[in-house]
C-alpha cells in the first residue's frame, strides 16, 4: 500500500524532547507575567514581514506592489480566541516543522535549568528573560493552530497542537488561509479570556510591541473594522528630544528581549563620510547569552529601515552585552555576509559605534558612579577582554577598569587612584591572578607587600592573566606579577620611604636551602630567601621570565602546553618552621620535611599537594617522631 502525500501530511508529529520539556514546564508553572507571550508573537510576526521584504529586493514578486507589511490581531470574546495574523513571508510544510517542532536557540537549556530552580518558590520573570517565543503561547492557551502560506506557493498548511507533546501538521483550505504570511490562532484558557479584552491587548501591544517596524492594527471583535494601534515608524529615526524615557525603555526590551531597564542609552546620527543612525543600550542585568564561547554580538542591522542581520559585529566583542540597531542608507540591500565581512562602510561604522558606546560609559563614569559602579559589576569582566584585544583603545579601557585590591576590602579601585597612592620609588603596578578574592587575599606571596602598605592589584577573571601580561605601561607605569621573579621590595627600599626587607639568612637556613635545592632539583627550579614572605614559611612564585603561575595554569587547562615550567621555592628565613627544619640532622625526617614544605608551598597555591597519599604517610611520620621525643 503506497502512503500518499495527504497522508504524510496528516500525520502526528513527536515535540523534540527539549520542546516537550519546555512545553510541560509552562503548562506546569506560575509566573509572573504571563503577558510575555504577545510580545513575542507580535515580534515573530515582524520578523516575518522584515523577512519578506528583504527577500524581495532579489525576487520581486514575493511582494506585489501596494501590499504593505502589516500585523492585525482578532479578539474574539464568545469563542475565547485571540489571533495574530501577519503577511509576511509565511512558511512551508517543512518549515513548520523544523520551526515550530525543534528548538535550535543555544539558550533554551539555560532557561529551562533556572525555571526550574525558579518553580520552588521564586517568581522570577524568566521568559522576558530568555524569549522563548512561539511556545509561551501555551502559558494562556490549551490549543494553538497556526496557518501559513509561503509566499508565491499555492499550498498553505496548519499546524495544530495541545501542547502536551504532539502536533500535526496538514494542508489548509486555500480559500481560508492567507494569500502568504501566518495566521495564529490561540484559544484561550479560561482564566486567560481577559485577552480577548480591547483595552488589555491594546496597552500590552503599546507598552511591548509600540516600536515594531511594522505596523499593527487591533480588531475588537469577529467581524468588526481594524483600528491602527501603532504605525510602524522606526523609533530610531526620530529626534531624540521627541522621544519619551518610556518609549526608549519600551523599544530597549523588545529589541534586547529584556525586561529590564537600560543603564545607559546611546542615541545619535552619524553624517560625513558615511551616515547612519545608532540606537544602542547598555541593560541593566546580564543577558543570558553573555557567556556564549561565540562571543556574537546581538546588534541589529538594518539598511533603509530593511533589517539586514543581526551577525554584522557591529561593535567590537568585547561589547556584546550592547543591543540596539544600526540603520544606514550607504549599504546596498541584497548585501552578503561575505560584503559584510569585508565591507569598508561597516568598519567605519563600526569604528565610530564603538567610540560613541565607550565615549558615554566614560561620561557615566563621571557623572554618576553609582551607575557606573553598577555597570562595571555586571560587565567589568567583558570590558577586560578589550584590554587584551584593543590596542588602540587600551588605555582608555584601563582607565575605565576597576579593581579589588589589598587596600580595598569592600568595593574596587581605578587605576588611577592606585598611581595615586604609590609609594615613593615604586614604579611598578603590583597585581596577583586566581580565581578567588578571599584565596588572594591570604596568598603569601602578598605579605610583604602588605607588611609595607603597598597596594596590589586583586585580579579574579580569566582574562586578568592575558592582559597584565601583555600590557606595558598604564602612564609611564609597568605592570609587575607579585608571584613572578624577585619581589623588588629591596630595590624600593634602596630607592624610596619603605624600610628594607632583605633576609636575614643564618648559616643553619643557607645550608637547608643548599639541601632543598638538591633534594627537590626535579620539580623546582631553584630555592631562594624570600623577601615578600613574613608570615608564612614557603610559597612558590614563577621565574623572572615566561608567564605566571595563573597563566600557566590556564593554558595547561586549555592544553596550550603540556607541562608548566618549574617554579621557584621561596623560603622565609625567620620562619619558626623553617628554623626546626634547618635543625634536622640528615636522615629520613630530615627528608620528608622537606617534601612536606614544598607541598605546604602549593596548597598554599592552591594546588594539590604532589602525591596525596605520600603526603599524609610523610605527615604521619613527623607526628609520630614528635610525640616520641
Amino acid at each position: 500500500m503506497t502512503t500518499t502525500t495527504e497522508d504524510k501530511a496528516k500525520a502526528q508529529h513527536a515535540f523534540e524532547a527539549d520542546v516537550s520539556r519546555l512545553l510541560h514546564l509552562m503548562v506546569h508553572s506560575v509566573y509572573s507575567d504571563k503577558d510575555v507571550f504577545l510580545r513575542e508573537l507580535i515580534s515573530n510576526a515582524a520578523d516575518a514581514c522584515e523577512k519578506l521584504r528583504y527577500e524581495a529586493i532579489s525576487d520581486p514578486e514575493l511582494a506585489p506592489e501596494g501590499v504593505h507589511p502589516a500585523i492585525v490581531i482578532k479578539l474574539d470574546e464568545e469563542q475565547r480566541t485571540l489571533t495574530v495574523e501577519d503577511n509576511g513571508i509565511g512558511m512551508s510544510r517543512d518549515e513548520m516543522i523544523e520551526a515550530l517542532g525543534t528548538i535550535a536557540r543555544s539558550g533554551t537549556r539555560a532557561f529551562m535549568e533556572r525555571l526550574e530552580a525558579a518553580k520552588g518558590g521564586e517568581k522570577a520573570e524568566l521568559i522576558g528573560q530568555f524569549g522563548v517565543g512561539f511556545y509561551s503561547a501555551f502559558m494562556v492557551a490549551d490549543r494553538v493552530d497556526v496557518v501559513s502560506r509561503r509566499a508565491t506557493s499555492a499550498e498553505a498548511w496548519t499546524w495544530s497542537s495541545d501542547g502536551k507533546g504532539t502536533y500535526s501538521v496538514e494542508p489548509s483550505d486555500a480559500a481560508e488561509a492567507p494569500a502568504h504570511g501566518t495566521r495564529v490562532v490561540l484559544h484561550l484558557m479560561e482564566d486567560a479570556k481577559t485577552y480577548t479584552g480591547k483595552w488589555t491587548v491594546e496597552r500590552l501591544i503599546r507598552e511591548q510591541s509600540g516600536h515594531v517596524p511594522v505596523p499593527i492594527q487591533l480588531v475588537e471583535k469577529a467581524g468588526g473594522e481594524p483600528t491602527e494601534v501603532t504605525d510602524g515608524a522606526a523609533l530610531w529615526s526620530k529626534p531624540n528630544s521627541d522621544i519619551s524615557d518610556q518609549e526608549y525603555s519600551d523599544f530597549y526590551r523588545n529589541v534586547s528581549g529584556q525586561y529590564d531597564e537600560p543603564l545607559l542609552k546611546v542615541h545619535f546620527r552619524a553624517e560625513g563620510l558615511h551616515e547612519y543612525t545608532a540606537l544602542a543600550f547598555v541593560p541593566g542585568s546580564q543577558p543570558f547569552d553573555l557567556f556564549d564561547p561565540e562571543r556574537h554580538g546581538r546588534m541589529k542591522l538594518y539598511v533603509r529601515r530593511v533589517f539586514i542581520t543581526d551577525e554584522a559585529e557591529l561593535l567590537p566583542r568585547y561589547l556584546r552585552f550592547v543591543r540596539g540597531i544600526v540603520d544606514t542608507p550607504d549599504l546596498p540591500l541584497n548585501l552578503s555576509r561575505e560584503m559584510i565581512q569585508e565591507s569598508p562602510v561597516l568598519t567605519t561604522i563600526k569604528r565610530g559605534v564603538t567610540g560613541r558606546v565607550l565615549g558615554a560609559i566614560e561620561k557615566l563614569q563621571e557623572s554618576d558612579a553609582d551607575a557606573y559602579t553598577k555597570l562595571w559589576d555586571l560587565f567589568g569582566a567583558i570590558l577586560k577582554e578589550g584590554i587584551y584585544e584593543d590596542f588602540d583603545r587600551r588605555a582608555q579601557l584601563l582607565k575605565l577598569a576597576r579593581f579589588r585590591t589589598t587596600a580595598s576590602a569592600e568595593g574596587t579601585r581605578s587605576l588611577g587612584d592606585y598611581i595615586a597612592e604609590m609609594k615613593e620609588g615604586q614604579g611598578d603596578i603590583y597585581y596577583i591572578t586566581g580565581s578567588n578574592p578571599e584565596q588572594l587575599q591570604a596568598s603569601p606571596q602578598l605579605e610583604g607587600f602588605r607588611a609595607k602598605g603597598i597596594e596590589v592589584l586583586l585580579l579574579t577573571n580569566a582574562v586578568d592573566s592575558f592582559w597584565a601580561s601583555s600590557v606595558k605601561d598604564y602612564e609611564g607605569k609597568t605592570f609587575k606579577s607579585v608571584t613572578q621573579g624577585l619581589a623588588d621590595l629591596d630595590q624600593m627600599a634602596k630607592e624610596g620611604e619603605i624600610e628594607s626587607v632583605k633576609p636575614d639568612v643564618s648559616e643553619t637556613v643557607s645550608a637547608l636551602i643548599a639541601f632543598l635545592k638538591e633534594t627537590l632539583k626535579d620539580h623546582v627550579s631553584d630555592v631562594r630567601p624570600s623577601s615578600r614572605l613574613t608570615e608564612s614559611a614557603v610559597c612558590l612564585v614563577a621565574s623572572d621570565h615566561g608567564p605566571d603561575r595563573q597563566m600557566e595554569k590556564i593554558l595547561q587547562g586549555a592544553g596550550r602546553i603540556k607541562t608548566a615550567s618549574k617554579p621557584v621555592l621561596e623560603v622565609n628565613a625567620q620562619s619558626p618552621l623553617v628554623k626546626v627544619v634547618a635543625k634536622l640532622p640528615e636522615g629520613a625526617a630530615r627528608d620528608d620535611a622537606a617534601w612536606l614544605l614544598l607541598d605546604e608551598a602549593l596548597v598554599l597555591d592552591g594546588d594539590r599537594p604532589l602525591k596525596p597519599r605520600v603526603f599524609a604517610e610523610r605527615l604521619a611520620r613527623l607526628f609520630s617522631k614528635a610525640y616520641e621525643t
